[in-house]
């Protein structure tokens, strides 16, 4: 089912309708809440005391309220008396534990038209359509979005878990998982309560008969000698009717949760009784579920949910103007500067792309193909094909959730398994694919395309290669790589950033160097929020801080070593020989200041629980690793450290040791690779592979961070632990205990 255009058309066509109804639904949903606030106070403030039965209850109020014609018990438990005296009606709020008279009953003075204007818009019956118009969009929004939040967080396993994207992006995820669930109630409830409006569903009780009369006359009695009247309590009651002195015909009426009948004044007994039918049950769920007129705590839930509704829609139109942006290059590809015709072109691109942002990139390499001569031609991957003159073809392909297809090339596979060519293809081809390493299938759908080419007899015009979380930098190594496969010189520039988040001033207040012997110089940065005073983003430790260079428009992303609660930034930064951004950082004195910006990085942080967390790092990796032992310093942390040198740059030694005397790390295992005998982080970890078993076997988080050929041999090591106890780290992965940062 195509449930991303369902779930895009129905918000923008009815989008602003449904914000209307969430807001004044908000609204609405106070007034329980001023309801319980206000029947909690005047019972508290009065004595105290057990509840009395209904008949006492109707007893003590026949007795000190003279006309006294109903007792109505309100949904959240206020007991009110309607009367008349002579011909001025009154109504009292009455304490349930006395009959006390309380005060004058004031209706909500909330404005009754909020009300209409949730109800029927003001616009009366046809109003009363729009509305229930809206309510069934929500139903379906909400339907749909939990499709596709399912989709995107790659299954129920994983639907409330980390979630990787950009801040509007966990934003929308994150308040559709909690909120989504609420709004389906909610709304379906909507639609009973419309139904019911609307004459559909039956809410009255049935009874066609007329009150039934007496067959016993005499002197009428009191309340409490009513022996059908003592069945009933007062918690389920909803109204009770008093007969009139002046008519001695009448009967007692009582409407309680479970039915509605009479009792005669004169016997005490029950005259006739009707039980609440299916669909007054119905209607009476709805009502509760819909208003949450009953509890106040539910009133608060689905005053949340009215916001969530509200938040979600502003996302989410966000989210579809960003893609709209992008989208137009996939929609119309003859956008695309020098696009030239398929059958004339020597290089061909096919793009697979989910929100748009991918064809950012092919954009950039298009233009970058076509300034060194050659004849190209982009368009989507669903369009794949190639022609006498093709040359080469460069396949640029995102993938969405646990390793699926982005939505328009979900065929590609299966059309390209069905068009298989009878003799092996000579045109060399590249792939390569975007995603984030956080989810198990990393870049899964490239990794399909790539292993059913290679099937076919595709031959390769590089390796396949997958790119974590639109890193420019990244890109613009693939692309030396490319343009060097393609013997184009100068080499092959590829400077495209995708949009980046609005930066702000920090300034360097503190600052550690690290010299190093036979490796570049480190340091480690503590920056501050600029001007004085003013606050940080909010972050913690393993999140990103992109930094971007004076006269650059690429970050270059370093990891945070600190949260927002330490008060500083702090990172550490290795100088790489011709490297901008980090000559700019190891240059930069105290007092200055850069432009920055915060990326979260939610995959590699720490789920909520006490089992122990195994750190592993090498390097300037150790920087995340430092920030989540300062971020749980109650959870037994085991830190595996790797250096060259102990006494230059093992970074936050003094930080370390002072944790590890108090306990807030609780062990600390450090390899040096120029010691004497000099030893990897991964030999460490072999040789107390015993502890580690143990570790993983009480369910142990692991967290990684360095180098990718550090990251490799880890990853064999604990692979090996893990075989002897019948596991596999794949099945750590899945489990989402397993998380790396690697460079």
């Amino acid at each position: 089912m195509p449930w991303k255009l369902l779930h895009r058309s129905l918000a923008l066509g009815l989008g602003l309708l449904v914000v209307v109804l969430a807001l004044t639904g908000w609204v609405l949903a106070l007034e329980p809440l001023r309801s319980h606030a206000t029947q909690f106070a005047q019972t508290t403030a009065n004595s105290p005391g057990p509840a009395l039965s209904l008949p006492a209850l109707a007893q003590q109020v026949q007795q000190t309220i003279p006309g006294v014609e109903a007792l109505r018990r309100q949904p959240a438990g206020t007991l009110v008396v309607y009367a008349f005296d002579g011909e001025q009606a009154q109504a009292w709020r009455i304490h349930p534990a006395s009959a006390q008279v309380l005060g004058p009953y004031q209706p909500s003075l909330l404005p009754r038209w909020v009300k209409n204007l949730h109800r029927q818009l003001l616009l009366g019956d046809a109003g009363r359509w729009l509305a229930a118009s809206a309510a069934a969009a929500l139903l379906v929004l909400s339907l749909s979005g939990w499709a596709l939040l399912l989709r995107r967080m790659g299954g129920w396993r994983r639907l409330y878990g980390p979630v990787p994207g950009s801040a509007l992006q966990r934003l929308h995820v994150q308040w559709g998982r909690w909120g989504v669930p609420l709004l389906v109630i909610s709304s379906a409830a909507a639609l009973v309560l419309a139904a019911a409006t609307q004459g559909w569903l039956e809410t009255e009780p049935t009874l066609k008969a007329a009150e039934p009369l007496s067959t016993v006359q005499g002197t009428p009695l009191p309340p409490q000698a009513l022996s059908a009247l003592h069945a009933y309590r007062v918690q389920d009651l909803e109204v009770l009717r008093f007969p009139s002195a002046d008519d001695a015909a009448q009967s007692w009426e009582i409407h309680t949760q479970q039915g509605h009948g009479w009792i005669d004044r004169y016997s005490g007994k029950l005259l006739t009784w009707e039980a609440t039918g299916p669909s007054q049950w119905l209607y009476r769920w709805a009502r509760w579920l819909h208003t949450g007129e009953a509890s106040w705590l539910w009133a608060l839930v689905l005053a949340g949910a009215s916001m969530a509704t509200v938040l979600l829609s502003y996302t989410g139109l966000r989210l579809w103007w960003s893609a709209r942006q992008t989208r137009k290059l996939a929609a119309t590809p003859a956008l695309t500067a020098h696009n030239s015709p398929a059958a004339q072109a020597d290089t061909l691109i096919f793009v697979a792309s989910e929100g748009g942002s991918t064809w950012g990139f092919a954009q950039a390499l298009h233009q970058a193909l076509v300034a060194q001569g050659l004849k190209v031609h982009s368009a989507a991957l669903e369009h794949f094909q190639h022609h006498a003159a093709t040359q080469r073809i460069v396949i640029l392909a995102a993938t969405y959730g646990a390793g699926q297809a982005p939505h328009h090339a979900r065929h590609v596979l299966r059309q390209l398994a069905q068009q298989r060519p009878a003799a092996p293809p000579s045109i060399p081809m590249a792939i390569l694919g975007f995603g984030d390493r956080h989810y198990p299938q990393f870049c899964g759908f490239a990794q399909a395309l790539a292993q059913c080419f290679t099937t076919q007899g595709w031959p390769q015009l590089l390796p396949w290669e997958g790119i974590h979380q639109q890193s420019p930098q990244a890109f613009a190594r693939w692309g030396r790589s490319l343009g060097h496969a393609l013997g184009l010189e100068p080499t092959l520039a590829l400077d495209y950033c995708p949009p980046l988040p609005a930066t702000q001033p920090f300034t360097l207040v503190q600052r550690q160097d690290y010299p190093g012997a036979d490796a570049p110089p480190a340091v480690v940065l503590h920056l501050q929020a600029s001007p004085a005073g003013a606050a940080l983003p909010a972050f913690q430790g393993g999140d990103l801080l992109g930094i971007v260079p004076p006269g650059q428009r690429l970050p270059r992303y370093y990891s945070l070593a600190s949260s927002q609660a330490d008060g500083s930034a702090q990172i550490c930064v290795r100088l790489l020989p011709g490297g901008y951004c980090s000559t700019f950082l190891h240059g930069l004195q105290t007092g200055q200041t850069l432009q920055a910006f915060v990326r979260p990085n939610p995959g590699f942080a720490l789920p909520p629980g006490n089992s122990p967390v195994l750190l592993i790092g090498a390097g300037t990796g150790i920087a995340p690793l430092v920030g989540l032992i300062r971020a749980h310093p109650a959870r037994p942390m085991h830190l595996f450290a790797g250096a060259r040198h102990p006494g230059q740059d093992l970074f936050f030694a003094h930080e370390l040791h002072a944790w590890l005397a108090s306990g807030q790390l609780s062990s600390l295992h450090t390899a040096f690779s120029r010691g004497s005998p000099g030893r990897y982080v991964q030999d460490l970890l072999r040789q107390d592979s015993a502890r580690i078993a143990t570790w993983l076997a009480q369910g142990a988080q692991v967290r990684v961070c360095g180098s990718q050929a550090m990251a490799q041999a880890v990853e064999a090591v604990l692979q090996d632990i893990l075989a002897r106890q019948g596991q596999s780290l794949h099945e750590l992965k899945e489990a989402q205990r397993y998380a790396q940062d690697v460079f």
